[in-house]
C-alpha cells in the first residue's frame, strides 16, 4: 500500500486570517517502508514573514520572495500524493492550510478521511505524555540531532521513521519465522536458516596450490601460518 508522509511549514497559525504556506514535504513509503521517492518546495507566501514563523523554521521574507507560488507547484503536488493516504503529525493542522491554497484556486479539498493523524495514534498508545515529534523521536530512539529548526521535508523523513514504529510495522517486517532472538529497541531478527545441501567449493586445487606457492615467498614466519590451522582453504 502507498502512503505519503506529509509535513507544512506556514507564516502562522490560522490560514483563515490570512496565513499561507511556506514549504511542503513529502516522503513516499510502500508498504511501511520508505522508497526513496520524496517530493519537496519552498513556496512564496506573497506576504510578509512574521518573527515568530522565522524563528521556528528560519524561512525568511527574501528567500521566499523568489520561490515559486503555490499555483505554479500546485500540479506537481497533487501528483506527487495521487490518492493515497496522507500521514500527518497534527493533521488538521497541514490540511487546513493545504486545502485553504487549494481553495484560493478553486480546486477540490483534500477529503479527511484520507487523512492518518500520528498525533491521534501517538496519544491513543502513549496516554499522559507529551507526544511531539521530538517526543517520539527520543521514545523509538530515531536520531533528531540535526533537527536545530523545523523544516517540512526534514520534518516528513522522521516522521516516517516515526510512523513505522508507532504501528509496529518495523518490528513485524523482522519477524520471518516462529523463532525469534529479540535485540535492543525491541527489534527481532529471525536465526540464519542453514541450507539442506550446502554449496559446492568454489576452490579449485589449482587455486589452492597457487595459495601454497604465494605463502612459501613470505620469508620462515608468514603470519598466515598462524591461521592456516585453524582457516578452512
Amino acid at each position: 500500500m502507498r502512503e505519503i508522509v506529509l509535513d507544512t511549514e506556514t507564516t502562522g497559525l490560522d490560514p483563515l486570517r490570512g496565513d499561507r504556506l511556506v514549504e511542503i514535504g513529502c516522503v513516499e513509503i510502500f508498504n511501511r517502508m520508505p522508497t526513496g521517492q520524496v517530493y519537496h518546495c519552498y513556496i512564496n507566501p506573497e506576504r510578509d514573514m512574521p518573527e515568530e514563523a522565522f524563528a521556528v523554521h528560519g524561512l525568511s521574507s527574501d528567500f521566499l520572495a523568489g520561490q515559486p507560488k503555490f499555483s505554479d507547484v500546485v500540479d506537481a503536488f497533487l501528483e506527487f500524493i495521487g490518492d493515497a493516504p496522507l500521514v500527518i503529525h497534527n493533521a488538521s493542522f497541514d490540511i487546513g492550510f493545504i486545502n485553504a491554497e487549494l481553495g484560493r484556486m478553486a480546486r477540490a479539498a483534500i477529503p479527511r478521511d484520507r487523512l492518518v493523524d500520528t498525533l491521534l495514534l501517538a496519544r491513543r498508545k502513549h496516554p499522559g505524555v507529551s507526544n511531539r515529534l521530538d517526543d517520539l523521536c527520543s521514545r523509538y530512539s530515531i536520531d533528531n540531532s540535526h533537527r536545530t529548526k523545523h523544516g517540512a521535508l526534514l520534518d516528513a523523513e522522521l516522521l516516517a521513521e516515526v510512523y513505522i514504529d508507532l504501528i509496529g510495522a518495523r518490528q513485524s517486517q523482522l519477524i520471518l519465522t516462529g523463532n525469534i532472538v529479540t535485540h535492543g529497541r525491541g527489534l527481532s531478527e529471525a536465526p540464519r536458516r542453514q541450507r539442506v545441501a550446502p554449496l559446492a567449493p568454489r576452490l579449485t586445487e589449482d587455486d589452492r596450490n597457487a595459495h601454497r606457492a604465494f605463502v612459501a615467498t613470505l620469508g620462515d614466519k608468514p603470519i598466515w601460518h598462524e591461521y592456516a590451522n585453524s582457516a578452512p582453504e
